[in-house]
């Protein structure tokens, strides 16, 4: 690096007693730019949350209260339509019989998401501004590109899931395309909520939430599963009589409910409460309510996810296309021809998930559906947004206006979104859906293994980095979530039939391998395994560079020049 010098020199010259090595809990930030911003600087983190004191107490309501919001948003990527769709189809396909894997990938992303906080409680900064700091230039804009193209295909689905809402609510009348330009702009509205107060603004996050609690609740009610087969498919792991059908499911529910965006957007959310770094009693409380937060927002997440697919399980588990349209012709449903008639399983979508309740039980199940969908679609959405944001910030060091910022973000992911709405019809969408799943699958590494880097490294967390538990089990989860994922990917890929797209397939794999085994080395190191550090380049790519940054409080820091 050409500034290391000075970098180092203004960290020699700078007061010890204000510097990292007086202050060990101290955040990591650059140097304060001379230059003099003429336009303050918007963010989400206008306003803070203040954190009310408590004298010796091991536990208070008023504290878990003031540190409730941030868990909630991040929960709303496991309610997000792609996350509705995978369950439905997993009860279609395998009934009650995948709850497990459901029960278990929730988990598996509480304890990522806990990583993702401690990151941004203890550092004041998050993921993506760490990655900025920390890997040299190449490989952090690789990393930009990677999460970015995740961003956007998570932001397809929602969007799109919005639209598919408003065509079933207008009974067909407000067009896919339409219903896209709409959830645009209301998008737009929504976002600036935060304008009126950040409690506000989590307040009706914490209403849509609601709003599909009741609504795919009620789906649950009406169709009144079987709670001992419900719970023994939760709890009891096994899948008996699956085939490869169940297994791919299985593998696509792995890949909804944990995603890469998500893990940048916690790290972020948590700096919205005023912590005092400088004090370890404080960060550890911070971390503690944060980790109880997050657990009460992903069962909540969970228990609509659960209510999602035990109604597919009951109602329309082995059903056949012929079946299913015998049945809407006899409700007199316009949409009798999206199921053929054959004998095969049927498959499908939100939007065939929607006709088949209004077939099966009236038009309100159809209606209320389509309310919860909406209202998936539109908090994700939302949340998308933040999170495209936060990460063009972070690893670009964006100082734009608030609106330039969000028109940005919003551009890049919305344009193919419109695209595809515009060339493709509302009923043809399952193709799209599984490509963009495959590519979220793909660009899991890109966040777990970075997180697991830097919450391991000591000269970033100080005694909050990993211990040697959670360093093997996060390793373990990270290496089976990935591989899980690839053969995801895989399956896809050879199901495409075709020699061109094999040879693409092969070409961009090297290049993928290659830069998933550079993360990977680094986090190896990061987590001790001293045999293939190769000299000091890890310690100056690491060690030593954070050593540069590791001066003042994030909350006053200006982009640092590179």
């Amino acid at each position: 690096m050409k500034g290391g010098k000075t970098d180092r020199s203004r960290l020699k010259d700078s007061p010890q007693e204000n510097g990292v090595q007086t202050n060990q809990y101290s955040s990591i930030s650059p140097p304060a730019s001379p230059v003099v911003e003429d336009e303050p600087f918007s963010t989400y983190f206008e306003e803070k949350v203040p954190i009310p004191e408590s004298v010796n107490q091991a536990f208070s309501f008023r504290k878990l209260w003031a540190f409730t919001g941030p868990g909630f948003l991040m929960s709303i990527a496991y309610l997000d339509p792609g996350n509705i769709e995978s369950d439905l189809q997993s009860g279609a396909k395998a009934g009650f019989k995948l709850l497990w894997v459901l029960l278990g990938a929730t988990i598996i992303g509480l304890l990522l998401q806990r990583l993702a906080a401690r990151l941004g409680v203890v550092t004041g900064m998050h993921l993506a501004e760490v990655c900025n700091r920390q890997y040299p230039t190449v490989p952090r804009i690789l990393l930009w590109l990677m999460v970015e193209l995740a961003i956007i295909g998570s932001d397809m689905q929602e969007v799109i899931g919005c639209a598919i809402a408003l065509n079933l609510l207008s009974v067909g009348r407000i067009p896919l395309w339409a219903g896209v330009l709409i959830t645009i702009t209301d998008t737009f509205v929504f976002l600036f909520l935060d304008k009126y107060g950040l409690r506000k603004l989590e307040a009706f996050f914490g209403f849509l939430i609601t709003v599909m609690a009741v609504s795919f609740g009620y789906e649950y009610v009406l169709v009144k599963p079987d709670q001992p087969q419900l719970l023994k498919g939760m709890f009891v792991p096994y899948c008996s009589g699956c085939g490869p059908v169940q297994l791919e499911q299985a593998v696509g529910i792995v890949g909804a409910v944990i995603m890469p965006h998500n893990i940048y957007l916690h790290s972020a959310l948590v700096k919205s409460r005023e912590v005092d770094r400088k004090n370890k009693k404080e960060v550890k409380e911070a971390n503690k309510y944060f980790f109880i937060e997050s657990t009460i927002a992903l069962f909540v997440s969970f228990l609509i996810n659960v209510f999602v697919v035990a109604v597919f399980a009951q109602a329309f588990y082995n059903k056949t296309n012929m079946q299913v349209n015998e049945e809407c012709n006899a409700t007199g449903s316009p949409h009798t021809d999206l199921f053929p008639l054959n004998n095969d399983t049927l498959e499908v979508d939100i939007y065939k998930g929607g006709v088949v309740l209004g077939c099966f039980f009236g038009p309100a199940a159809l209606y209320i559906w389509a309310i919860g969908i909406l209202a998936a679609g539109q908090s994700s959405t939302m949340t998308g947004t933040y999170s495209g944001q936060f990460v063009m910030e972070g690893f670009l060091n964006l100082r734009w206006s608030r609106f330039a910022r969000v028109l940005l973000t919003r551009s890049i992911a919305i344009t193919p979104t419109l695209l595809v709405a515009i060339f493709q019809d509302v009923q043809h969408l399952t193709g799209m859906n599984d490509f963009l799943n495959v590519l979220q699958s793909m660009q899991l590494p890109f966040a777990l293994i970075p997180i697991l880097t830097f919450t391991s490294l000591k000269s970033i967390m100080n005694d909050f980095a990993n211990g040697l538990v959670w360093k093997i089990s996060g390793g373990v989860v990270i290496l089976v979530v990935c591989a899980i994922n690839m053969y995801f990917v895989v399956v896809y890929v050879t199901s495409l039939n075709s020699v061109a797209l094999y040879v693409i397939a092969a070409l961009l794999s090297v290049a993928y391998l290659g830069f998933v085994g550079y993360l990977v080395w680094h986090c190896l190191i990061a987590l001790g395994v001293s045999c293939v550090d190769c000299g000091s380049r890890m310690q100056l790519g690491l060690s030593r560079h954070t050593d540069i940054y590791l001066l003042n409080d994030m909350d006053s820091d200006a982009p640092v020049d590179r």
